[in-house]
């Protein structure tokens, strides 16, 4: 995290002095007490918490409200993951009897029912601002000074507190070409479904699409610059998804990345020629009707004017913020992926509403970031909480792992051959589990009630105790008696 030296170890402070007055009533030499640019989940959480404590509060968005996750992001992404299941459910109700004619599945179908829910959230959204009082503006804003904020139609709003929550944009790498491709923001509203996907990167992003775009039938390839994807997880699972991405069908390019780009020839295959031709710096030839350029996000501070109000950031934009989301500016603050600290939607949503709740409310508290669960909705998913096996290695002397790999009951009518793996990550001395990491079907909701074991501190002797449900696969998770391997540094 990037954290402010003179906040470390330091009790939250009371900015009750800095809240203008005019929330009781009284005349104040601000327009506004707090000032809102980005209505994302964590600007729009702050705002709406921050109105309820009595704040005169306004937002600025100059996109639609719901940020990345609701229109570009989290939940449109799941939309199109839950369509990508049912060509494989298909499959496998024939094997269970079910007499099914020819499906055929249609993008702009998809396209369309995702919108619509996309304007349905959205709206709800604007809803909330407004019954909680918070006025949106539907413009961009920028920083003139540590109080001033100008937006795009030339007006100018003096705020008390003004909270960033900009979020963070696709990043990307400079090559040859690369106007050709898109990124995850563009992905959702392609007119044609894509025959021939190229996917540059390897983190969520990278790897979600992947996998939705060749459920969905796409021949898709994976450019992973690193030696293996989904850097920052746990070995067992990165090797657990790239084999099964592999078996799928899905190229994964291991070691390499995207040199150049350039408008693609007739293909070799008789049909469409490819719309862009890719060669990678390990001289990978490629054909791809889209690339998808997926190599992380940057905070989104460009041209914000943080320099103007004196807001400090590090090399890479990012916001730096203390543990109490505040700047290098006293009355400035900063949440979510602008700050680039956790870039996960629940961790903004909180960080806005304890930032609310501080400043505005009079009940200081703050963001407790260790054992964050997070999920990758690939299929299988990986749901995963707390340190990795290389991570509890390097801070415990006594580390106990143990592994299960289980074929789905449903396997043994099917005939799938997905593994699924499951894996804690104990402390050998206390007994104290210290991470689980799955790949399995709905993992994702495994990994949410676990979190809660983890966060209390829960012992593999806890679940060793437990009662398990059968037939299920979770029950897996308390039968592992003996640890796969020990390590002992005493």
């Amino acid at each position: 995290m990037n954290n402010l030296d003179s906040e470390q170890g330091l009790e939250v402070p009371s900015l009750s002095a800095e809240i203008p007055a005019s929330r009781e009533g009284v005349s104040s030499e601000f327009d506004v007490d707090l000032f809102v640019i980005g209505g994302g989940s964590g600007g729009i959480r702050a705002a709406r918490v921050a109105a309820s404590h009595g704040a005169r509060v306004m937002l600025a968005e100059e996109s639609r409200l719901g940020g990345t996750c609701v229109i570009r992001g989290c939940v449109p992404k799941k939309l199109f993951v839950h369509a990508s299941r049912f060509g494989d459910a298909l499959d496998e109700a024939a094997d269970f009897g079910w007499k099914i004619s020819l499906p055929r599945f249609d993008w702009p179908s998809l396209v369309a029912a995702k919108d619509r829910e996309i304007a349905r959230l959205e709206g709800l959204y604007a809803q909330g601002q407004s019954k909680s009082g918070v006025e949106v503006v539907h413009s961009r804003a920028t920083l003139e000074d540590a109080h001033m904020v100008r937006l795009a139609d030339g007006r100018s709003v003096r705020a008390g507190i003004i909270l960033i929550a900009t979020g963070a944009k696709p990043e990307l790498l400079p090559f040859e070409g690369m106007e050709l491709g898109i990124t995850s923001d563009e992905a959702f509203d392609l007119k044609e479904f894509p025959r021939r996907v190229v996917v540059g990167g390897a983190g969520y992003i990278a790897m979600e699409f992947a996998g939705l775009f060749e459920a969905l039938g796409s021949d898709v390839t994976v450019v992973c610059r690193g030696s293996n994807v989904l850097r920052g997880f746990d070995e067992d699972v990165r090797q657990a998804i790239t084999a099964s991405y592999t078996n799928r069908g899905i190229k994964v390019l291991l070691g390499d990345s995207i040199k150049r780009m350039a408008p693609g020839k007739a293909g070799g295959d008789g049909e469409k020629p490819a719309t862009i031709d890719v060669v990678t710096e390990q001289g990978a030839r490629l054909n791809a009707d889209q690339v998808l350029m997926a190599f992380g996000r940057a905070p989104n501070t460009i041209g914000l004017g943080l320099d103007r109000a004196g807001v400090k950031t590090d090399e890479k934009g990012a916001i730096i913020v203390g543990a109490s989301s505040r700047t290098s500016v006293p009355n400035i603050f900063a949440v979510g992926d602008v700050s680039n600290q956790f870039k996960l939607t629940p961790v903004a949503i909180r960080e806005g509403h304890a930032f609310a709740d501080s400043v505005f409310g009079g009940k200081p508290w703050r963001v407790d970031y260790a054992n964050v669960p997070t999920a990758v909705f690939t299929t299988p998913e990986i749901g995963t909480v707390g340190l990795t096996e290389l991570e509890a290695r390097s801070q415990y002397a006594v580390v106990d792992v143990y592994k299960a790999r289980v074929r789905p009951l449903a396997a043994g009518v099917t005939g799938d051959c997905e593994i699924a793996l499951l894996k804690l990550v104990v402390d050998g001395e206390s007994d104290r589990i210290l991470g689980v990491h799955l790949f399995a079907e709905d993992a994702s909701e495994m990994i949410q009630v676990l979190s809660i074991a983890l966060e209390s501190g829960a012992t593999r002797a806890d679940f060793m105790s437990t009662m398990p449900v059968h037939p299920t696969f979770s029950e897996e998770l308390l039968a592992m008696n003996t640890p796969t391997v020990r390590y002992d540094r005493r």
